[in-house]
């Protein structure tokens, strides 16, 4: 039986930074240690003007093939995750294919999504791979929040980093699904709490204009327009809490019915506040959960990634440990899976 697994992972993180120090002159009544201490982040990498998602991709893309862990006439399917495309069309893994030099027998698409993304994106990899639809598929996530929010917004600002990461997915005909290289997936959504997080204007139903521009300030102190992103805070945070701690309950009831233990959990990295709360209501050990964003913030869709790559180079995640993935966040939508990285994973941060 053909499994699918990650085989390597690269990521790409801006060189300019946004630092606690800055925002401490921005907002007033902060300073850089309370921001890092209710965040947990220092600072933010931050794409530079002009500087675009699928720029960043290309970067990522480009980084697995210079170290040699990808042959780009091996790519069957290149998949861009990202909620801040160039343009509305044409689909912006079309453009990734010609920059990144694969053949044209590739196929290439987008998939629209924020914090759950890298999930939702291995499920779709990991169902190509398995039906035989491809051999190798090039996942990229990258994301460019920062161009959607306000200079003045306490709320957004503080904690978007932007970033990308490339993640090579292959179908690896030794392995059976028993060994979960990649498995047991859980999907969720709840579309009522789309205006939690969002930005409302610039699209169809929305067209930016003049009066969508006009920057208003909100009851806690930030200033924002319709064309900047708007979150709920609370009802983020509300909704985390809510959906994350019965979805690991039912992981641990899977495992337990086939004699596994989870050895490693890596979440989201949305905040240092959220996670902590997560940790003490899903009753995790310390030792066995991730939470390490101080200089990468919240990159979205890439957080994941970036987080794995980050966990191997700490010595937190080590091959062979069964580690699960859990993402949630704009939509609102939400999603888990295991995976169990091998002696062959490399990768590579530029």
């Amino acid at each position: 039986m053909v499994a699918a697994k990650i085989s390597a992972i690269s990521c790409y993180l801006p060189t300019e930074q946004l630092r606690n120090e800055e925002l401490a002159r921005v907002f007033s009544g902060w300073t850089p240690e309370k921001i890092t201490r209710k965040l947990g982040i220092e600072s933010r990498p931050i794409a530079a003007p002009g500087e675009t998602a699928v720029d960043m991709a290309e970067k990522a893309g480009n980084a697995l093939f210079d170290a040699g862990y990808a042959n780009r006439d091996e790519i069957d399917f290149v998949v861009l995750c990202t909620q801040s495309p160039d343009y509305f069309l044409p689909t912006s893994a079309c453009l990734l294919q010609n920059r990144l030099g694969l053949p044209q027998r590739c196929g290439a698409f987008d998939i629209n999504l924020g914090c759950s993304g890298y999930i939702y994106g291995l499920g779709v990899c990991k169902g190509l791979l398995e039906a035989g639809l491809a051999k190798r598929i090039l996942f990229i996530t990258s994301e460019t929040y920062s161009k959607y929010i306000n200079k003045f917004d306490r709320a957004s600002r503080p904690l978007f980093g932007d970033g990308a990461a490339a993640s090579l997915l292959v179908a690896d005909m030794e392995q059976s699904e028993s060994e979960h290289w990649m498995g047991n997936f859980e999907f969720g959504t709840d579309g009522a709490g789309a205006d939690l997080l969002m930005v409302p204007a610039g699209a169809h139903r929305l067209p930016s204009s003049e009066a969508t521009a006009e920057v208003r300030p909100d009851a806690f102190g930030s200033f924002r327009s319709k064309d900047n992103l708007f979150m709920n805070g609370p009802g983020i945070f509300t909704f985390s809490i809510d959906r994350i701690p019965p979805l690991i309950d039912r992981y641990r009831k899977l495992c337990q019915q086939r004699n596994m233990t989870i050895d490693r959990y890596v979440f989201h990295q949305a905040n240092r506040y959220m996670l902590d709360r997560l940790q003490v209501m899903c009753e995790l050990d310390p030792a066995v959960y991730y939470n390490q964003m101080k200089n990468r913030g919240n990159t979205v869709s890439s957080s994941i990634p970036i987080a794995l790559v980050d966990a191997m180079n700490d010595g937190f995640l080590k091959p062979g440990l069964l580690t699960l993935l859990v993402g949630f966040g704009v939509g609102l939508s939400w999603g888990g899976c295991l995976i169990r990285l091998d002696d062959d994973f490399r990768s590579v941060v530029v």
